[in-house]
């Protein structure tokens, strides 16, 4: 039974202290085969008046914003059309990949590409999965079904897809797409 002890700065909500928990419950399940009811992980609070690094006491920096939760709120406000809530949450030389298209840098130039593909489309998802990579960046996949109509007017549900998205200092970063939308349409 894998037993993790972990020593943090005061200042971090049970929130925070709860996603920590089940982050370090995944991470030891990828080498140890172990239930997630065989991993126990406690996490300690230590005043500031009780830490010092370098001689001078510490504050503990912000907690990180949830991957997974940035990511379900940007698909959102894309799906809403909240397009300027949208580009709040992209970092610095956000990229994103479609299918059958160059690289894109603005929101404006998918919503462009898109036209001609279909009138909208919704997700319907069937998981996430978040990952920290070693450069700084999380990962989060998610993943499930599209529905909407193609340009003629004409309903469509039932498309597989899969997002991957990297996440930097609390803002995407990039988006990778794949979905079988072209091969749908053309057996349509």
């Amino acid at each position: 039974m894998p037993v993790i002890e972990l020593h943090v700065m005061q200042g971090y909500s049970d929130d925070d202290k709860s996603r920590l928990c089940e982050a370090l419950t995944h991470a030891v399940r990828i080498v140890v085969p172990a239930p997630p009811e065989a991993v126990t992980v406690m996490i300690h609070d230590l005043a500031p008046a009780g830490y010092m690094r370098g001689g001078v006491h510490r504050t503990p920096a912000p907690a990180l914003p949830c991957p997974i939760g940035l990511v379900r709120n940007y698909l959102s406000a894309m799906e809403a059309r909240e397009i300027e809530k949208a580009k709040d949450m992209l970092g610095a030389g956000f990229l994103m990949t479609f299918p059958g298209t160059a690289p894109m840098h603005q929101l404006e130039q998918l919503i462009e590409w898109a036209k001609p593909r279909y009138k909208f489309v919704t997700k319907t998802y069937s998981g996430f999965e978040a990952l920290q990579t070693p450069d700084d960046a999380a990962v989060v996949f998610c993943r499930g079904t599209l529905s909407g109509e193609w340009p003629d007017g004409t309903p469509f549900d039932g498309i597989r897809f899969i997002d991957r998205f990297e996440v930097t200092d609390g803002h995407l970063t990039r988006q990778d797409v794949w979905n079988d939308i072209a091969e749908t349409k053309a057996n349509a």
